[in-house]
């Protein structure tokens, strides 16, 4: 009698372990932290902080003004460069348009007057009326009058002009950067998101470059859970989980799997034991809602997901 109820337990047992070994190839569990996609605002100008906008756990939409930054000194490089690109268009401006008819017609008769000068030497040199010297310097009188006629006629060389549009556009080049410096002085929402660090006040220097605030997407959140090649074959992506936290136990928080690793890698440290973390794992991202902003990022959290017939073979 005892041996029949030996086993008879002995064959509960059996059954018990192996309803428990099937209900677990139907569902996969593994935590992990939860994490949100971090957008880190920096300053493209270095300068002195007027104005923040927005505090440590605001709202903010995109295109919102966060920072404000001084941009006096930027507004007089502006002017000056705003009037150096003025000249250098008058300068192309003339380039191209040639000399004036009035400065064509004075040329010309300078250019004719010279000439009319250089013939009378000419003659009184070959009677030995006037000396050399005289006679040079008429010819010389002549030869420039007759070169600026000709340039003045023919108006500036295409490489003349060319270089006056480029001194040009260089400086229309340098006032347009530098009203992006002014533009960048006020720093603004790249993204809708909410503020979750604050690393400046007004009154300090910041340089170009430095760390201003953070934005962090609150609505979609981000969990990573590691699971081995095995249970890796039965994931698809797309495929439901459900979202636990300590806090919330009884509540599910819906997600969906959005990556799924290609390489093994090492369990990360973060796990308790040292036999896990020697283990070959595959990551899994799993994307979750959070609507309501229960969900913060750093928080612990379990996953689950059932596991369908067909998926995995």
């Amino acid at each position: 009698m005892a041996r029949s109820i030996v086993l008879v337990c002995i064959g509960f047992l059996t059954a018990l372990l192996a309803g428990c070994g099937s209900s677990s190839d139907k569902v996969i569990e593994a935590s992990g932290t939860i994490e949100g996609t971090d957008i880190d605002i920096g300053s493209e100008v270095g300068g002195k902080i007027v104005e923040v906008r927005v505090e440590e756990g605001a709202l903010v939409e995109q295109g919102d003004t966060l920072v404000i930054i001084d941009g006096t000194e930027l507004h007089l490089q502006l002017r000056q460069a705003r009037a150096a690109a003025e000249a250098f268009e008058a300068q192309y401006q003339l380039a191209r348009r040639g000399a004036r008819e009035e400065d064509i017609i004075q040329a010309e008769a300078a250019f004719k007057a010279a000439e009319a000068d250089y013939q009378r030497m000419k003659d009184l040199l070959a009677t030995n009326t006037v000396t050399r010297k005289q006679y040079d310097d008429a010819e010389a009188r002549y030869v420039a009058a007759q070169q600026l006629y000709r340039k003045l006629s023919h108006g500036s060389r295409p490489e003349e002009i060319q270089a006056a549009r480029a001194r040009r556009d260089q400086a229309v080049a340098s006032a347009d950067y530098i009203m992006k410096k002014i533009d960048d002085c006020h720093i603004t929402a790249p993204t809708t998101g909410t503020v979750t660090l604050r690393s400046i006040e007004p009154g300090e220097l910041v340089s170009q470059g430095a760390s201003l605030l953070r934005i962090t997407h609150l609505e979609k959140l981000k969990l990573t859970i590691y699971v081995n090649a095995m249970q890796l074959g039965k994931i698809r992506l797309g495929q439901e989980a459900d979202v636990r936290i300590d806090a919330y136990d009884e509540v599910f928080f819906k997600g969906r799997v959005v990556y799924t690793s290609p390489v093994a890698e090492f369990t990360p440290k973060n796990v308790q034991t040292k036999e896990e973390r020697t283990k070959l794992v595959f990551a899994v991202r799993i994307e979750v809602l959070n609507p309501d902003g229960v969900l913060k990022p750093g928080l612990p959290a379990d996953a689950t997901l059932q596991i369908d017939d067909e998926v995995g073979g």
